[in-house]
């Protein structure tokens, strides 16, 4: 049975529309004054090295994975949220440079979530892309209120409206997907998602600790913020279907 194709169409039309709308928004509003330049603390400059890399997925299988599943707007809608996931690399790489730093070729943690991810089916996959959208969500509003510089807290506004969407999006296919398990398989799923989820987050907490602290907040707070996102997450995905809403998440 497709992972998608059973949830509403009137859903997958609204999201392409919306993917659709925010692309023509970025075309508007053009590029950040990168000519500003941008003064970040070194801890910043490696923290966002990293997250540059893990934005910059061609989406290549992803692609396939959801055309594979035979709905043709799901198909259009996952292109343009990979070209969102591109621009974000590519407003990093611009911001580093303004900043007077380069970007990096790779880093062990994007390259094993890579794998993980692509070793996937679809339903799998959108989970653990999940994790990183969620992770995502207070990282970039922690820079954007924490940065003190106006070009670095415009890019992660940029971002983050962004992954404000994403997040809605995967939510409702997964929804569907997972109302698909019988209830103890659906329990033991979202048991390890939220292990997962435990595990990426650790892993960041150590890999961008410095810099969190640089940007005002700690380990322990931004670790609260991720599981309170998450819990967001998992309670839209077992709630109704909601119309045109996004998750409901907390600010830093």
């Amino acid at each position: 049975m497709s992972q998608i194709q059973d949830s509403s169409s009137a859903d997958h039309d609204r999201w392409l529309s919306d993917f659709r709308a925010a692309a023509q928004r970025r075309a508007d509003d053009g590029d950040p004054a990168w000519a500003a330049g941008a003064r970040l603390h070194p801890a910043v400059v490696r923290s966002i090295q990293r997250f540059q890399v893990g934005e910059g997925s061609d989406g290549r299988v992803l692609i396939a994975k959801a055309a594979a599943d035979g709905d043709d707007v799901y198909t259009a809608t996952i292109r343009l949220f990979v070209a969102e996931e591109q621009n974000h690399a590519r407003l990093l790489a611009h911001l580093l440079a303004a900043a007077g730093a380069d970007t990096i070729p790779g880093h062990w943690s994007d390259a094993v979530f890579r794998r993980l991810r692509r070793s996937l089916g679809l339903r799998l996959e959108l989970m653990v892309l999940m994790v990183a959208e969620v992770i995502a969500l207070p990282y970039y509003r922690a820079l954007h209120d924490g940065v003190g510089d106006p070009l670095a807290a415009e890019v992660a506004a940029r971002i983050l409206a962004d992954e404000e969407r994403h997040v809605p999006l995967h939510c409702d296919v997964l929804r569907t997907s997972l109302a698909d398990l019988a209830p103890p398989t659906r329990a033991i799923a979202v048991a390890g998602w939220w292990m997962i989820t435990a595990g990426a987050t650790a892993v960041v907490v150590y890999d961008h600790g410095k810099a969190l602290a640089s940007l005002g907040t700690t380990r322990r707070r931004f670790t609260g913020h991720v599981a309170r996102d998450f819990r967001a997450v998992t309670r839209r995905i077992h709630s109704r279907p909601h119309r045109n809403s996004a998750v409901a998440v907390g600010g830093s």
